[in-house]
């Protein structure tokens, strides 16, 4: 049975946004080959939402408090995008070394994660 997720994040820069990773996220790490480093994630939940476009997958990293989580990124030089608010929650976006970017989230909604 399935038992876990393996996100893959494919990046121009692989090593500087692993390193955001591991020093600025603080999440550890295993070495699969040298300078590969595969990274234990916090725990996840999944939503499917319906789309007239294209299918498509985004990654946000969630938060208790996201003005909080927004000015420590800040501190440590990580470029931040504009917060809004809509009903399901607070949302921005932060920037990888690499240009890439991830959702910010602080939901609003009851959690998957708390079952």
């Amino acid at each position: 049975m399935i038992n876990g997720v393996h996100l893959l994040l494919y990046s121009q820069d692989a090593a500087a946004d692993r390193a955001f990773i591991r020093d600025v996220l603080g999440w550890p790490s295993v070495e699969d080959h040298p300078g590969w480093l595969i990274f234990k994630t916090p725990v996840s939940e999944l939503g499917v939402h319906p789309t007239d476009g294209p299918p498509m997958t985004e990654l946000h990293l969630l938060c208790d408090d996201l003005h909080a989580t927004v000015a420590e990124l800040s501190a440590k030089g990580v470029p931040v995008g504009e917060v809004s608010e809509p009903s399901y929650g607070i949302v921005t976006t932060v920037t990888l070394p690499s240009g890439a970017s991830l959702g910010l989230y602080q939901p609003k909604h009851k959690l998957a994660i708390d079952l």
